[in-house]
């Protein structure tokens, strides 16, 4: 077949050499004309990237791509779109795959699943959205394989197959400036379990209508989590089916919020198996969280630096806020996904905060879809009274270590100075790993 691979990054690459080996003749599209590609690709870069694709019996999406973007460009092109995911799926040699969604916890919920096999002597492999494309390891697998994937709503929203477990977290406003509306965005994560069958788990978060409507799409076996009958916290402890997994009091991970992804990853374990309560415990006692979700960096001058970078959303603002008790200065700001501050504000304004430091870059190209949060964060904290801000919104962005030294003046010792900005990181940075790293090398400077 002609195959084209829209949009080249570390998913299309493992795209490129899957479909090569497969002998079909593949085109690497990608809009920027300095991309980066195999000797000999033949390659369609730039502002064309999108043209003449009726040409092609193939188009495989990279996640990032949405397919109204495709389908702008080639109307009848419906048919000829996959993904990675589908076709992974669809040729993957073992039924065993854990599919988890949700707005955020994805990563944490997947790795601690994975963790807990592992620890259990379990064969299983990572990937999805948390930056393993599933290509990488598919060669690997066996009928008796266990596989983790992390997924996106990106990933998600034209997936015609679903895992045998499938695990839908949180789910609360999000990428609305990527989904054309938020009922796009449900129906999106609802696809994890559109396909699945009565013989398969769907797990979803007790306390979010909007994870069991999103369950609710496929006819897969329907069970809560925090609350029974899957894991659920009582008497101070993670229990399920009446046995023990750990004191709430033993878990690493910061935040009551992760007590929902321990919950979740507990379920999942159990539907898939795994009875292994120790090897649970060991996980959740040991596992301190991924990179840029909540990390500690330092302690100077008996202040404490941590790192939440990944957080991008009010909400996920709002769990770093109460992970906490003690007085804080937090940074916010970055790219505006048109949600509301309003309730962010509100919290803020009785979380023991000590200073704002907002961030922004107003030469953010200014229109629905992209322009920087900064003055909905204004307004939103003008409505609560809340003035104690150190504004550091300027054409190009501050730079971060101007930011964190704005942030280390306002802090007294025993406060917190927390990076969770409620933003996505595009204003400014190219992604959240790219701002999480400029965070963590400037705090490290810092004397």
């Amino acid at each position: 077949m002609k195959v084209a691979i829209i949009g080249y990054g570390v998913e299309g690459a493992s795209s490129y050499e899957y479909y090569t080996e497969h002998g079909h003749e593949v085109t690497i599209c990608d809009q920027s004309p300095a991309t980066a590609v195999p000797d000999g690709a033949q390659t369609q870069l730039g502002s064309s990237y999108l043209d003449d694709l009726d040409r092609f019996d193939l188009l495989v999406r990279s996640a990032g791509i949405p397919p109204r973007v495709i389908l702008d460009k080639s109307p009848d092109a419906g048919d000829k779109i996959t993904t990675q995911l589908n076709e992974f799926l669809r040729v993957c040699p073992t039924k065993n795959v854990i599919g988890v969604t949700g707005t955020k916890g994805k990563g944490t919920t997947a790795t601690l699943i994975t963790k807990m096999f592992e620890t259990a002597g379990r064969k299983v492999h990572l990937g999805g959205n948390i930056g393993v494309p599933p290509f990488s390891f598919l060669r690997d697998l066996t009928p008796d394989s266990w596989v983790v994937l992390e997924l996106s709503s990106f990933q998600l929203i034209d997936i015609q197959f679903s895992p045998h477990i499938a695990v839908c977290l949180m789910v609360v406003p999000e990428h609305l400036n990527w989904h054309a509306s938020m009922y796009e965005y449900i129906l999106a994560k609802s696809q994890l379990f559109e396909h699945q069958t009565p013989g398969d788990s769907a797990i979803y978060f007790s306390g979010s209508k909007n994870s069991e409507q999103i369950a609710a799409a496929g006819k897969g076996r329907k069970i809560p989590y925090f609350a029974p009958p899957g894991a659920a916290i009582d008497n101070g402890a993670i229990s399920i089916s009446g046995q023990v997994v750990c004191p709430t009091s033993e878990i690493k991970l910061l935040g009551r919020h992760n007590w929902q992804n321990a919950c979740a990853a507990v379920t999942a374990a159990w539907e898939a198996g795994l009875r292994d309560t120790q090897a649970m415990r060991a996980v959740l006692t040991s596992f301190a969280g991924l990179e840029y979700h909540l990390e500690f960096i330092r302690d100077l001058n008996g202040v404490q630096y941590y790192n939440d970078s990944f957080g991008t959303t009010p909400e996920t603002a709002i769990v770093a806020l109460e992970a906490f008790q003690q007085p804080k200065v937090l940074i916010l700001g970055g790219g505006y996904k048109g949600v509301s501050f309003d309730e962010l504000a509100r919290v803020l304004k009785d979380n023991t905060v000590r200073r704002v430091v907002l961030i922004g870059n107003p030469d953010y190209p200014d229109d629905a879809k992209r322009q920087t949060a900064a003055p909905e964060l204004e307004a939103a904290l003008r409505a609560q009274h809340f003035d104690t801000v150190t504004s550091l919104v300027r054409p190009g962005g501050a730079d971060m270590r101007e930011i964190v030294e704005a942030a280390q003046k306002a802090a007294q010792p025993g406060d917190i100075i927390l990076f969770s900005t409620a933003c996505n990181s595009f204003d400014m940075f190219n992604n959240y790993k790219e701002r999480g790293a400029a965070f963590t090398a400037a705090v490290k400077a810092l004397r």
